[in-house]
């Protein structure tokens, strides 16, 4: 059993790219075109919705490209998902710069299975690092009871994989409880298994 501590801020902080999912409307296959529907989501900030629907204080650490529409999309969906969230806005740097994730899900119909198709190339969430952050104020000031991390967050990039080693020692010096999802993808540790 996690043994998790009574006082801080926030109940769970959780570090994500969170990207842009589109979705047939009406259960149709991507390739049929049509309508679309466009979400804000990570796999991670899914994890943290279900804490902050039964009302614990939420925190996500994120990164987000200055100036973009999608970016603010992002933002007000945290905020009406009630949670708290920061991190540095990049400069989007021209038109093969940065961008927020996207992937393209097929949620299935019938006898046709789910499928998501990702599309990452100029992920503003690989960019990540430590120094973007006050990580001693968030765990000393504020305070966090638990942090969810993902082995996705880490495998974005080796600046991500620091990024959440870091943040994992950090806890651990504050006593705050991690939880680790796996959520291993081989393609995206290519070229870096040793890492």
């Amino acid at each position: 059993m996690i043994k998790i501590k009574n006082s801080g801020r926030y109940a769970m902080l959780v570090p994500t790219s969170i990207g842009l999912r589109l979705c047939p409307s009406n259960g149709g296959q991507v390739q049929s075109g049509g309508q679309f529907t466009l979400q804000a989501t990570s796999a991670e900030t899914n994890v943290a919705s279900v804490s902050s629907y039964l009302g614990l204080p939420v925190k996500v650490l994120t990164a987000f490209v200055e100036g973009n529409p999608m970016s603010q999309l992002i933002k007000e969906n945290l905020r009406s998902r009630g949670m708290d969230f920061e991190g540095p806005s990049l400069p989007q740097g021209g038109p093969w710069g940065y961008r927020h994730q996207i992937n393209i899900a097929d949620s299935g119909y019938g006898l046709r299975g789910p499928r998501v198709w990702n599309d990452r190339a100029g992920e503003v969430g690989r960019a990540m690092r430590m120094e973007d952050f006050d990580i001693e104020r968030i765990f000393s000031e504020e305070g966090v009871k638990l942090m969810h991390l993902s082995g996705l967050m880490a495998s974005l990039s080796p600046e991500t994989g620091k990024f959440c080693l870091a943040l994992a020692q950090t806890a651990r010096r504050y006593g705050t409880a991690i939880s680790f999802d796996l959520n291993s993808r081989a393609s995206f540790w290519k070229g870096r298994e040793e890492e």
